[in-house]
């Protein structure tokens, strides 16, 4: 493929302190992916040097740009926009620290600015602590929420992705009990409607949305609680009036096998973990035999925002950094889903014109 055709996707470092920079190497030392994309590291180039040698690739070159134009995009070089903002005396790897959590914040920041500019065509983020980026004095509770702020997005939503299981949620970084009262009509209508958006933006014409329950056994007709009755249903009922095949409410405890067996394209989730756990307990493989994880597969993706972002489904793993063991089959997935959606939205802005 021509180099113009490959499109550029920014991906961020991640923690210098975490797992991200060393599964950044390890993906990005694999010729296949020049041959999809033209990689962009959005980082600290110190960092990312330390990680070559903690994961063994010496064959590897980290190339430092300040600049896109200056980047060579080529197989056995990592390109790294560099930030400059890691201390290496200072940087303790599997542990939380303000600097960390100040750098982490600043590539993200970094990478929707170029996004927005039109320097790169997708992003795809490592994972950052909360906490750190906390303690560095942004107050965030994920990545999803710093892109909508960064973007101006009001209506948007996050989605899980794991070969044929997809799952999107009307609520997430929330208690449970906020995430209850969270289920409104029109929320839950919303979130129906991005969900077969985004179905469509992946190449599927005709979207299948289950909608989950709430409640245990979707309420069982008013008898576990009324959000079915009141909320969800009249959401699914208007959705159907727009033309699209929403379904539901499907009991939470049998939806996601539906999916799984192709029944439906999408699910929508009424909280965090109704999504996340399914979608991490076909992903997440550990091997007790060997002691260790055989796949931490997934992808996390923010829909409704102007940019494509698509994330590791997995956190910062703190306590494996610095041993070389990371697995980054995630970060695998979510560059090949950051590189069809940018496709797609590429495509939609020349059919604009």
């Amino acid at each position: 493929m021509e180099m113009e055709e490959r499109l550029i996707i920014g991906i961020t470092m991640g923690d210098p302190a975490s797992i991200g920079p060393e599964i950044t190497v390890k993906a990005l030392s694999l010729e296949e992916i020049y041959h999809k994309c033209r990689p962009l590291v959005i980082g600290d180039a110190n960092v990312m040097e330390a990680a070559v040698r903690i994961v063994g690739k010496d064959g590897i070159k980290i190339h430092p740009v300040h600049s896109v134009d200056e980047a060579l995009f080529e197989p056995g070089t990592i390109d790294v926009y560099d930030m400059g903002l890691v201390d290496m005396d200072q940087l303790e790897r599997g542990k939380v620290s303000a600097m960390a959590g100040e750098a982490a914040f600043r590539y993200v920041e970094k990478v929707i600015q170029m996004a927005l500019a039109g320097e790169v065509d997708g992003t795809v983020t490592n994972a950052f602590s909360k906490e750190a980026i906390n303690l560095a004095g942004h107050h965030y509770s994920g990545h999803t929420e710093v892109y909508a702020d960064m973007t101006g997005t009001k209506k948007y939503t996050m989605m899980l992705a794991h070969e044929n299981m997809r799952v999107v949620h009307v609520s997430t970084h929330v208690s449970l009990r906020e995430a209850c009262e969270r289920v409104k009509k029109d929320r839950v209508l919303e979130v129906i409607r991005i969900a077969y958006q985004a179905c469509r933006n992946l190449g599927i014409q005709q979207p299948k949305i289950g909608v989950a329950g709430l409640n245990p056994h979707s309420g069982e007709n008013g008898l576990f609680g009324r959000e079915e009755i009141e909320e969800i249903i009249p959401a699914i009922e208007a959705a159907n009036g727009e033309g699209i095949f929403a379904e539901g409410p499907v009991p939470p405890d049998t939806v996601f096998s539906k999916a799984r067996g192709g029944w439906y394209d999408m699910v929508v989730a009424m909280y965090h973990d109704q999504g996340h756990i399914p979608l991490k307990v076909v992903g997440f493989v550990y091997n007790q035999e060997q002691q260790k994880w055989d796949a931490v597969a997934g992808v996390n993706i923010t829909l409704g925002l102007p940019i494509v972002r698509a994330s590791v489904d997995h956190g910062t793993a703190f306590d494996q950094a610095g041993q070389g063991v990371a697995n980054e089959l995630s970060l695998m997935n979510a560059i090949d889903y950051g590189i069809r959606l940018s496709k797609s939205n590429r495509e939609k802005t020349v059919k604009k014109q």
